[in-house]
């Protein structure tokens, strides 16, 4: 018991918020407290220059953020004239020594900063939120990409999936993460705690986030699930305030409705195949009666497709009446079914990026329903059009496999015949 105690004492001491970063002690600049953490003085004081370079960054106006970034960019770029003679050398030596200069020497200083940043308790969320900055810089900065490069793959090592932590999120978890999974929702607006408990605490609902143990309160991403009979084509019946709770030993069917990230500073760094993969077979052991996993996604880019101009006159005859909601359901699920097998960006990648994280991770599109959405983003986005992906544990690999080499999409019989089927010549008078 004695050790018990001693190792759960540790762990609090760690994850201690109290001991977050610190340290507006020195005066020297910005720039100062870097070179000073690059030099031979960080490699004794490093942990408190950490701290005072962090707590420095936070003080900071947007003009200085961005000529401190602008620092990085240039200041700690690689000397590329060095790299060069590097790399000729080591062409013909081949020798260990060689290698590691030019590993060394390939390096941009920045990545080394920022390693040595991250040493106070605390600093990687200091981090996370400073990229927040730079991608906001970025738009207008675009010589900034560099350093972006640098971060991503700084962050990609620091939040691989050896270090990340599935929880389930349910009623009994504290509620200062409750808040943030309402605040991170992304896709289905969270109205109240009312909402939030619909969610969370009947036997056939779910939800599954990934933590870092170094934030260990802010949830890098969560999923949603719903357990159900049958696979469903309606988010509005789903989250009803009226439905019946389903006993989980009745349900066959998991629905991942909703996906949200939670860190902007992460964008660019995916969780989400992973985090499908580990539920799927976190919920095959703990319900093996379900034999179904499935979406039920939004369509975000339809109604941008449907107001583009075609050539195509039947085609945009019948896109005019989606958009002014004179379409027949039947017209609604035969345009989503075009646009979700037909609509392509420049690389011939589907232009929906819903479509794109799932087809990508080898799901297919295995139905599309009208009037799924009636909240106002779901009409914004697709006319209340909707998608269920389905995750087939046999096929995954193969779907993945076929979409990555050659951008082929997945498709159920019914979704290939919905979208090569004749559209209707006229549609039906819109409601008065």
């Amino acid at each position: 018991m004695q050790r018990n105690r001693f190792l759960g004492d540790l762990l609090s001491q760690l994850f201690d918020r109290s001991s977050t970063v610190r340290g507006k002690d020195d005066q020297r600049d910005i720039y100062m407290l870097c070179d000073a953490l690059m030099s031979a003085e960080g490699e004794v004081s490093g942990l408190r220059l950490a701290s005072s370079i962090l707590a420095r960054y936070a003080d900071l106006n947007e003009d200085e953020k961005l000529a401190f970034f602008l620092y990085l960019n240039s200041e700690l770029d690689v000397d590329a004239a060095h790299v060069a003679k590097v790399a000729t050398d080591y062409a013909e030596t081949k020798s260990p020594a060689g290698f590691t200069e030019l590993c060394k020497a390939a390096e941009p200083k920045r990545q080394e900063l920022l390693r040595r940043l991250n040493q106070p308790f605390g600093a990687t969320h200091l981090l996370v939120e400073m990229r927040v900055d730079l991608l906001k810089l970025l738009k207008t900065h675009p010589e900034l990409a560099r350093t972006n490069i640098d971060f991503v793959h700084l962050l990609r090592s620091w939040f691989n999936r050896g270090f990340l932590v599935l929880k389930q999120i349910n009623w009994d978890t504290p509620a200062r993460i409750l808040d943030k999974i309402v605040a991170y929702e992304a896709v289905h607006q969270i109205d109240d705690w009312d909402d939030l408990r619909r969610r969370l605490y009947p036997p056939d609902r779910r939800c599954f986030a990934f933590f870092h143990p170094s934030m260990p309160e802010e949830p890098l991403i969560f999923v949603e699930v719903a357990l159900t009979a049958d696979i469903p084509g309606s988010i509005d019946a789903l989250l009803s305030d009226n439905r019946t709770p389903l006993d989980e030993d009745q349900a066959k069917v998991a629905v991942f409705y909703s996906i949200s990230n939670c860190q902007k500073g992460l964008t660019g760094i995916s969780f989400g195949n992973l985090l499908i993969k580990q539920v799927v077979a976190e919920l095959s052991l703990s319900c093996p009666n379900i034999d179904t996993f499935v979406t039920l996604s939004p369509i975000p880019l339809m109604t941008r497709w449907l107001a583009a101009p075609e050539s195509d006159d039947d085609l945009t005859s019948s896109a005019k009446s989606v958009l002014d909601d004179s379409a027949s359901a039947e017209t609604v699920r035969a345009m989503a079914a075009r646009y979700l097998l037909t609509a392509k960006r420049g690389d011939g990648l589907p232009y929906d990026p819903v479509a794109r994280f799932h087809l990508g991770n080898g799901a297919e599109i295995h139905d599309v329903h009208a009037g799924a959405d009636s909240s106002e983003n779901g009409y914004k986005q697709s006319r209340g059009a909707m998608v269920n992906y389905l995750y087939n544990v046999d096929h995954t690999e193969k779907n993945h496999e076929n979409f990555a080499l050659r951008s082929t999409v997945k498709a159920s019989r019914t979704v290939q015949t919905l979208s090569t089927a004749k559209l209707e010549a006229k549609t039906k008078e819109p409601a008065s």
